[in-house]
């Protein structure tokens, strides 16, 4: 396998990170893709790419939170996916890695992962590069019904 490269996520990259983000089950336009990346760029949360051959194959999506309850802020992944033909190569660790130092350059002291309960491979992941299950997230869709199309 070639080199991978990480870098951040630029805007000619939605496409492919839109291709990425089906593949997680996540519908989402390269041209929503395209948008948001604008608006996460301006907020200062960098998106991390991994390229190989030229091509997006891997991608990451970082957060930092100042917090009342820690010294530091905390880093979080919000979203990682890895082109399913390609997983178990090494890619997803190091796309990580790569978000751990970016976000103790930060400040981050603490990073924190979200993975959906399904994603048993992702939770297999993440305990073997040493994340471990420290709590649990609750969720809930505060949008109007008119909002949620009812």
């Amino acid at each position: 396998m070639s080199r991978i490269a990480i870098r951040e996520a630029i805007p000619t990259d939605a496409g492919e990170i839109a291709a990425l983000v089906d593949q997680l089950g996540y519908a989402v336009s390269a041209g929503e893709v395209a948008a948001r990346l604008g608006l996460i760029e301006a907020s200062g949360q960098p998106v991390l790419v991994a390229e190989l051959d030229g091509r997006v194959v891997g991608c990451l999506s970082t957060s930092t939170m100042t917090v009342l309850h820690r010294p530091a802020p905390v880093g979080r992944i919000s979203m990682m996916v890895v082109a399913e033909s390609l997983r178990g190569r090494g890619i997803g660790a190091e796309l990580v890695d790569a978000a751990e130092r970016l976000l103790a350059a930060k400040g981050c002291h603490l990073v924190e992962v979200t993975s959906n309960l399904k994603r048993i491979d992702a939770h297999r992941f993440w305990e073997r590069i040493g994340y471990e299950r420290t709590s649990a997230r609750f969720a809930k869709d505060v949008r109007t019904q008119e909002e949620n199309g009812g």
